[in-house]
């Protein structure tokens, strides 16, 4: 089980996890961390500023991309 991971913001983010790694994500892009992750005090901050929303994925999920999405009119 992993967690996805939202920046909320019009910026690009560097999200900090636990041993020294960097989530890189771009302005409404969405990551996976793992649950380990989720607990990392740094995290926890961005989470609280409202600047990343953190939520359940399952790993055979598949997030959906906001760039392929179809509209009514497309066939």
């Amino acid at each position: 089980m992993s967690k996805s991971i939202v920046n909320k913001t019009h910026d690009a983010l560097r999200v900090p996890l636990p041993k020294g790694k960097v989530l890189h994500l771009n302005p409404k892009q969405t990551g996976q961390i793992s649950v380990h992750d989720a607990d990392h005090p740094p995290l926890k901050k961005l989470i609280e500023a409202g600047k990343i929303e953190l939520a359940d994925h399952a790993d055979n999920e598949a997030i959906p991309d906001p760039r392929h999405e179809k509209f009514p009119f497309d066939s």
